[in-house]
């Protein structure tokens, strides 16, 4: 897991690290994640990627399609790991594996 302090640095560590997939936080400085995620759809590269959206407020202006699930603060460290990873494997996924099937049909969009 690797850790980033704004939405800048997510997009550098994401198009470097290709992750199983992303876990980002709506309310990042200097790019937020709203912009994050549009970012990643709109890039070839990053557009398979499941993203879990972390957030505290309303999410109901996003696409549902565009992301895995939707986390709610606050969470512990704990159930971050074990709510990733639920919502990682209704995509058919393991977020502590390398293999990757961007076929996949994805599940239905709900809070974790």
């Amino acid at each position: 897991m690797i850790g980033v302090e704004d939405g800048l640095d997510a997009l550098r560590v994401i198009d470097s690290s290709k992750p199983r997939a992303v876990v980002l936080d709506l309310a990042l400085p200097r790019l937020n994640g709203r912009e994050v995620l549009a970012e990643l759809r709109a890039n070839v590269a990053t557009q398979h990627i499941p993203v879990v959206i972390v957030t505290g407020n309303d999410y109901s202006d996003l696409d549902p399609t565009q992301f895995a699930c939707v986390l709610r603060k606050p969470i512990s460290p704990d159930q971050l790991a074990e709510a990733v990873e639920k919502c990682v494997s209704r995509l058919g996924l393991r977020a502590s594996t390398s293999s990757d099937d961007s076929s996949r049909s994805r599940p239905r969009r709900e809070d974790v």
